[in-house]
């Protein structure tokens, strides 16, 4: 426990109540597919809604490290209010790019707003002559029945060469659809945010490739022009990184007490050899992490650091699978229906995510190792993960 005050910082008594709550409220956040509202309440005054909101709005435009570390401690009580604080914070980052008056319609009156997003493009945005008019159905909306406001992705008319738009509207402002019956993750009621035609003005709304490629801007500090790939995958694996650990830690209470049971020689070498490697395998996704944390958080734009933190998380998430998946299998039906079962499917969930997928990433990198190698210009990221990111974030 000191050791996770340590990595908090002086946020960690609001984190670590706020994880309390999420765990006491985990299995009803399983079964009816939402959060508790004490569970939001905690999450927004450990101050993850205005964890990178900029300093001009009373946000605290906090570090990639120190966001790790409180996301995996709720992950510890439930992944999916992890999963959600995360994405609240990030959000706040997206934000960060509209122009200034659209910053002032979100957190003139304060920085805990919640903001959920689908960052996938549908609908349909029209031109008009001072806005948009924006209309259609999004779907895994992580958080949204307690967002306060969303991002919503629409590409601009214009055929295959249109662009791809953010557009902030106030929650009152959708309808949502009950779509989320997932295998794990299941408290994010990440459902279908449905829009009537509604007018954006254009102060309420940003480019896509902007955010991708980072791009800096007035009143946008180090954490805002980070490029997607820098940090993307880092957000998404952080609640599997608390849900592996909670893992391991419930299934070495079994394991002990398996043990002290009397059970065969065998047995014993086979539990001995199971938590031994899961716990290589979980202690080294989070080493992993830190450092693509501090990585996003040096400032680097650097094609080959954007790549890297994208392989590097993608190899975690495997980790943390491989490690979570050893030891539900080691239990056998002792692993229940409890703590062990749901940080299996919840590992697997996340791990499951676009930004995540090794094969892809590892892609990348080797394609930009090889090209500069071979002394030739290697292709900019920029597009690709243009595509890549608005191809399914959940």
């Amino acid at each position: 426990m000191n050791g996770t005050r340590e990595a908090l910082g002086p946020r960690s008594v609001a984190v670590l109540r706020a994880a309390e709550s999420a765990a006491t409220h985990a299995l009803a956040a399983d079964a009816e597919r939402r959060l508790n509202h004490e569970t939001v309440a905690r999450l927004t005054g450990a101050g993850f809604a205005r964890h990178f909101v900029p300093l001009a709005w009373g946000g605290t435009e906090g570090t990639f490290t120190d966001l790790l570390a409180a996301v995996a401690a709720v992950g510890e009580g439930c992944a999916s209010s992890a999963w959600c604080a995360a994405l609240w914070s990030a959000h706040a980052r997206y934000a960060a790019y509209l122009p200034e008056d659209g910053q002032r319609d979100l957190w003139a009156s304060g920085p805990d707003v919640r903001i959920s997003a689908s960052v996938k493009p549908s609908g349909e945005a029209r031109r008009l002559p001072s806005g948009w008019l924006l209309s259609g159905e999004w779907e895994f909306v992580s958080g949204v029945e307690f967002a306060h406001w969303l991002l919503l992705a629409a590409l601009e008319p214009g055929g295959d060469g249109a662009r791809c738009r953010l557009f902030a509207v106030p929650r009152d402002d959708v309808r949502v659809r009950d779509s989320w019956h997932s295998t794990g993750l299941r408290g994010t009621g990440s459902h279908t945010a449905v829009m009537e035609p509604a007018f954006v003005p254009d102060h309420r709304t940003f480019l896509m490739a902007d955010l991708v490629s980072g791009r800096p801007g007035p009143g946008r500090g180090r954490c805002h022009t980070v490029p997607a790939h820098l940090a993307g995958g880092l957000l998404f694996c952080a609640p599997a990184l608390g849900a592996a650990r909670r893992a391991l830690g419930e299934w070495s209470s079994w394991a002990a007490r398996t043990q002290a049971s009397g059970r065969p020689d065998q047995d014993g070498s086979r539990l001995h050899q199971a938590l031994a490697r899961s716990a290589d395998d979980i202690d080294t996704a989070q080493l992993l992490l830190e450092d693509a944390a501090r990585r996003a958080d040096s400032g680097t734009r650097a094609e080959r650091d954007v790549l890297r933190n994208r392989r590097v998380t993608a190899v975690g998430a495997d980790l943390l699978v491989d490690g979570v998946e050893r030891l539900f299998r080691t239990a056998g039906v002792h692993a229940g229906a409890g703590v062990l079962d749901r940080s299996w499917r919840d590992v697997h969930m996340a791990a499951a995510h676009q930004l995540l997928r090794r094969e892809s990433a590892g892609m990348a990198y080797a394609t930009s190792v090889f090209s500069a190698l071979a002394g030739e210009q290697p292709v900019r990221a920029g597009t690709a993960t243009l595509r890549e990111v608005t191809a399914g974030e959940y």
